[in-house]
């Protein structure tokens, strides 16, 4: 079930599914620690003696507030008579997760409605050893397990604290007719439970015909007692809504940078929407000690027993420079120190990182067909170097690339170099960037050609004239092997991938829309007739003839493809994909016409994203849903990247 709308504050994340109920709480790392392990956190309604949980009987609108990470949710229950409007968001300062209610009576008579609230947390990801309990001296639920601990309160009907509520075991069926009574709509008052708990509270008003009542419901988080004990006095000492005006005041201005709102001022309005809301987005996935987080959606647990919830140097390649370019550079400092901080001894980064910086699960393996290799994709490290002269050309701070010029951009570089085929000149094998091939890659070559291109302008601002001029030559020299040795005379385009044979490469004859990062690299100039065709037969091959459209990753990409899928399509539709078609448009054009050419594509993306204006990572080919991770971080980056380049190119032309 995709993540509709998450709301984060860089420590403390929430994910949102389709049916509004919590499913992810990640804290103090967005992405490590998933204390709600994908389960739902139910709510429920009683109204007059009649009991609903919140889901197919009920109406829900997810959105977010125009221009900030404040959700705009509508539920109705016209058989109820009922409407709720919820606004969530996460503080900017503290980790106080808020919830604003308004309950509204639809009909012209008095109603009794009760809200209740159900957790399930499992506590550093697993549901041992936890404990729920009403703690009498904030007047509230805590959640606690050695070191994390969850206090939720309310204030209801202008009254502070909790005064309904229940603790039960996870091996009792939840809200069971011991703990809740759905005739009465009352909580048991269970004070304690431990091992595997939950907890549930309530929320008690009365309404007069047509009339409404407003509520507010938090969660806090911390490491000890005291700790979530003084972020409760503060909620209650600066006001819920002083809060959430507060934090909705303060994404509005981080969103509103004048350099990027003259930006888009010729942009359909639907297009620039888009973009201001993937920027939003891309934050809730950074983690404020610099992890910049592949997605944060645990569905995807379900399928491989592992999530997405880790660093990669290739999405975070992308996300920093997307970044860099919509005027946000400074949020993506720590991303380099981090990047410096896992870089290994050699020069490389492995296939994925924790938040944290340790090291991830990887299922690249260090044995191919008997021989030992390194379980690396040389496409991350290299793009990681191509995103900090991104992030340097535009903020220009010298004293802030300085510290990473031994530790990150020279080990890099110097790992590039070395890791090549003396023969032929082109990088040895490696991983490709879809996580699946071990070979050469025509992708991993650009960026590598486009990393050792940014490491000679840092050399160069350093004045290390000589490893300018190498890394320029070993850049040279990869570029006039890529036309010798990966163009396939019988197909009059290039390829995808070689295996290493005598005197060359055995070419990979699978059409792949990662080929256009030739291109998209600035290696090979898109109009040159080669790569022109080799663009053509990628449109033509994996653009999708069906009624959803968009472009697959492709020829025979069977990842998350449904067995019901139509036939004669190549794989699902990715907005990288998607984007990459437009992107490489964008590059090639040479008038505002053929310019225009990459809108189409822009509005594809708005056509499939989620009314919260959430990507996916992929969409479904028969009806647009989304598929796997949503939202995928990548996804987001590429927009904001594709249409930051049209309107660069726009001014170019």
């Amino acid at each position: 079930m995709p993540r509709d709308i998450p709301v984060s504050n860089g420590t403390l994340l929430l994910n949102f599914d389709s049916n509004y109920q919590i499913r992810d709480v990640y804290f103090p790392y967005i992405g490590q620690e998933n204390h709600g392990s994908g389960k739902p956190f139910r709510i429920g309604i009683w109204v007059d003696g009649e009991y609903s949980w919140l889901g197919e009987a009920w109406e829900i609108h997810l959105k977010y507030r125009d221009n900030t990470l404040a959700t705009d949710v509508l539920l109705r229950n016209t058989n109820m008579g009922i409407e709720i409007r919820c606004n969530d968001i996460v503080d900017v300062e503290l980790n106080v997760y808020i919830k604003k209610i308004e309950v509204i009576n639809l009909i012209d008579k008095k109603r009794d409605v009760r809200l209740f609230f159900s957790h399930d947390f499992n506590l550093y990801g697993n549901d041992i050893g936890g404990t729920a309990y009403f703690d009498p001296r904030s007047a509230s639920i805590i959640h606690y397990k050695v070191h994390r601990y969850f206090l939720i309160s309310c204030l209801e009907e202008k009254q502070w604290g909790v005064r309904h509520y229940t603790c039960g075991r996870r091996d009792e069926t939840s809200l069971t007719k011991k703990k809740f009574s759905e005739a009465e709509g009352n909580l048991d008052g269970e004070a304690t439970a431990w091992g595997s708990p939950y907890s549930t509270i309530g929320i008690h008003m009365n309404l007069n015909p047509y009339s409404s009542s407003t509520n507010y419901y938090w969660i806090v988080a911390g490491e000890t007692y005291p700790q979530v004990a003084k972020l409760n006095l503060d909620v209650h000492n600066l006001t819920p809504e002083t809060i959430f005006q507060r934090s909705s005041g303060y994404w509005m201005t981080w969103i509103r940078k004048e350099s990027l709102v003259i930006k888009l001022k010729d942009l359909p309005s639907t297009i620039g929407d888009i973009l201001n809301r993937s920027l939003l987005i891309l934050r809730t996935q950074i983690d404020n000690s610099g992890a910049i987080i592949a997605a944060t959606d645990s569905d995807i647990i379900r399928f491989g027993k592992d999530t997405y919830s880790y660093v990669w140097g290739r999405d975070g390649a992308f996300v920093a420079a997307a970044l860099a370019k919509a005027g946000y550079s400074s949020i993506c400092m720590k991303y380099f120190d981090y990047c410096a901080r896992v870089l290994s001894e050699e020069g490389y980064m492995f296939q994925h990182y924790n938040p944290d910086g340790s090291l991830a699960s990887n299922w690249h393996a260090w044995i191919v067909e008997g021989k030992e290799v390194l379980p690396i994709q040389e496409d991350s490290t290299a793009l990681t170097l191509w995103a900090l002269w991104i992030h340097h050309e535009n903020l220009i701070d010298i004293e802030f690339i300085r510290p990473l010029y031994n530790s990150l951009i020279l080990k890099a570089a110097n790992f590039l170099v070395r890791y090549r085929d003396e023969e032929t000149k082109l990088p040895l094998p490696s991983y490709d960037l879809w996580e699946e091939r071990y070979a050469l890659h025509a992708y991993t070559v650009a960026s590598v050609i486009a990393g050792l291109r940014a490491a000679s302008k840092f050399a160069d601002l350093f004045q290390d004239l000589d490893l300018a001029k190498e890394y320029n030559l070993v850049a040279d020299e990869m570029t006039s092997a890529v036309e010798k040795y990966l163009y396939h005379d019988g197909l009059k385009r290039y390829a995808r991938s070689g295996t290493r044979v005598d005197g060359g490469y055995k070419l990979d004859e699978v059409i792949d829309i990662s080929i256009l990062g030739l291109s998209t690299f600035g290696v090979i100039n898109p109009s040159e007739p080669r790569m022109y065709s080799t663009f053509l037969a990628i449109r033509e091959e994996l653009w999708l003839k069906s009624s959803t459209s968009g472009c697959a990753r492709y020829q025979g990409d069977v990842y998350q493809r449904e067995e019901n899928s139509p036939p004669g399509i190549p794989g699902n539709p990715w907005f990288i994909s998607t984007l990459w078609i437009a992107e490489f448009l964008i590059e090639k054009a040479v008038s505002r016409k053929e310019l225009d050419l990459a809108l189409p594509y822009f509005e594809w993306c708005v056509k499939n994203a989620l009314p919260s204006g959430v990507f996916a990572e992929q969409v479904d080919p028969s009806n647009g849903n989304p598929l796997c991770v949503s939202p995928l971080t990548w996804s987001h980056s590429a927009y904001v990247w594709t249409v930051l380049r049209y309107i660069e190119k726009g001014k170019e032309l």
